[in-house]
């Protein structure tokens, strides 16, 4: 009797070990799917387009009668919009950080936290229509010249939205160091602020990189914000008062299904997706560097 009860548990340990295996290895294989898609579309797209010409050529034309192919208008447009973004959002979101882990008590911290949270729960599409309606027409006020559509206002409210981002990511990076590194620094007579800013921070900066890092690709991915009061004028200029386009706008663009399938003017959503997805690995490779220097560094 004892026998078969210890097989039939081994045989449901080996069933449950091969479930848990197959949805960790969910992610990969997706990850793995869309890379050989990006990967195959992208190789027809260069089969057309010239590769030199798609990183020097200044305009950014599929869809006209005089075509061009050059990335680097929508390039400029992500850059400025998440510069804009990471602008507002780092000194705010590291502030507050601060203030939470080293100054807000407990109940402050219990209110005031899950508000800045609510902030990512809240749409996209409902951040690009207060850029477009609210924070552009404010803007217009102060900057008369600027235009309607126009890569500060969706850059502010970017800002905004991945301000939880950093607060909550390096508050949780800041309240994990050890509270004996802060009464040392205390026992020799620093003030509060120091205690903050040349033991917590530095001994935290692990955890404050990772979350600059992921804000900024989560700025660069950013879609419906950009595509609402940005406007879709690829332009490479570094002005955020004019018209602009991003990468992901674009890809908004030709898939409303306006373009025909399998054209090049459709492949050139796989090229614009490969250069996001470079971008976006690159971060998160940066970030894996940060974290190994910086626990190196302190640790």
């Amino acid at each position: 009797m004892l026998p078969k009860r210890s097989q039939r548990r081994k045989l449901g340990e080996r069933f449950i070990r091969f479930l848990l295996f197959l949805c960790g290895s969910l992610s990969i294989f997706t990850t793995l799917g869309i890379v050989a898609v990006l990967i195959f579309e992208t190789i027809a797209f260069f089969r057309e387009v010239s590769l030199l010409s798609f990183f020097t050529d200044t305009q950014w034309t599929p869809l006209f009668k005089d075509k061009h192919f050059g990335i680097l208008p929508l390039l400029s447009g992500t850059f400025l919009t998440t510069m804009i973004a990471v602008l507002v959002a780092m000194p705010i979101g590291l502030f507050s950080a601060i203030y939470l882990s080293e100054y807000a008590s407990e109940k402050v911290r219990s209110v005031i936290k899950p508000l800045l949270e609510i902030l990512v729960g809240i749409p996209t599409v409902v951040y690009g229509y207060f850029a477009l309606l609210f924070v552009t027409p404010l803007l217009q006020k102060i900057i008369p010249s600027m235009a309607g559509f126009n890569a500060l206002s969706p850059g502010i409210v970017m800002g905004i939205m991945i301000i939880p981002m950093i607060s909550s990511l390096s508050e949780d990076a800041m309240y994990a160091v050890p509270q004996r590194l802060r009464e040392a620094a205390y026992a020799m007579g620093s003030s509060s602020l120091q205690v903050a800013w040349r033991i917590v921070v530095p001994a935290a900066a692990s955890g404050i990189s990772a979350s600059f890092l992921l804000a900024v690709s989560r700025a660069i991915g950013e879609t419906m914000i950009v595509a609402i009061a940005a406007g879709q004028q690829p332009r490479l200029t570094i002005n955020p008062f004019v018209p602009i386009e991003t990468m992901t706008t674009y890809i908004v663009q030709i898939s409303l299904g306006d373009t025909p399938h399998g054209t090049l003017e459709y492949k050139t959503i796989f090229a614009v997706g490969m250069m996001l997805f470079v971008i976006t690995m690159g971060l998160n490779l940066i970030n894996r560097w940060l974290r190994e220097w910086f626990r190196e560094k302190y640790e």
